[in-house]
């Protein structure tokens, strides 16, 4: 039989003060009111409002800072953001890369120039060199497929994809550095298939690796509900 376990106190109050930060009461950077007025307003002791401080300064919305008292962080738990970036706007921009890199990959492999094919190439090698670095390695994979975006000779891909790395980089490196998932040469054979299709001219093969590639990206992220990686 499952048992029910009862709110403590100081989760309680955890729980209200929170209600009040994200109902705009303060604004981030702002100091909040001591425990001596806080406590009287919620209708506790001292030491449970400091406990319930505690909880939330843990939880990465509040910051005590010695001598100058305690200050609003952020108006959501770091849990609940991680949840947010990672099963919810990165799912997303995902599945709106997949509709413009595959296009952009099969328009590269019709238009390319051999200019285009060298930056690729170019950008393929610079992704390897970038593997023990999460924040590199991000901006390095980035600048792979907006290469291959460039070369599609379309400007509005490009301009489409700009906007979904700059919308998605954080969390991007917030996910691998979650995931401590390390990058791995089947990954960059992956993606040098994808380049070796674009140099052939194959259209229809650079466009199904490029889907390959993102949709198994996609599927990672969105079964990370458990808090583990894939």
């Amino acid at each position: 039989m499952a048992s029910v376990h009862r709110e403590s106190l100081s989760d309680q109050v955890s729980r209200l003060l929170l209600e009040r930060i994200q109902a705009g009461e303060w604004e981030v950077g702002e100091k909040l009111p001591g425990e001596t007025t806080l406590a009287p307003q919620l209708g506790v002791g001292r030491s449970t409002m400091r406990e319930a401080i505690r909880q939330l300064a843990g939880r990465g919305v509040l910051v005590s800072r010695q001598g100058a008292g305690v200050f609003l962080r952020a108006l959501a738990p770091t849990d609940d953001w991680d949840s947010l970036v990672m099963r919810t706007n990165i799912v997303a921009i995902l599945e709106a890369r997949i509709a413009v890199e595959c296009e952009a990959a099969a328009l590269a492999a019709a238009r390319r120039t051999d200019a285009d094919l060298v930056d690729i190439r170019a950008a393929l090698a610079s992704r390897d060199l970038a593997r023990d670095d999460i924040v590199e390695r991000v901006d390095a994979d980035t600048a792979f497929h907006r290469s291959i975006v460039a070369a599609s000779q379309n400007a509005l891909l490009v301009e489409l994809f700009d906007t979904f790395a700059a919308r998605s980089r954080d969390a991007m490196v917030q996910m691998l550095a979650l995931s401590a998932e390390p990058a791995t040469d089947a990954d960059q054979r992956l993606h040098a298939d994808i380049v070796e299709a674009i140099a052939a001219g194959d259209a229809a093969g650079a466009s199904d690796r490029s889907r390959r590639h993102l949709t198994a990206l996609r599927t990672g992220v969105a079964s990370t509900d458990d808090g583990e990686p894939s």
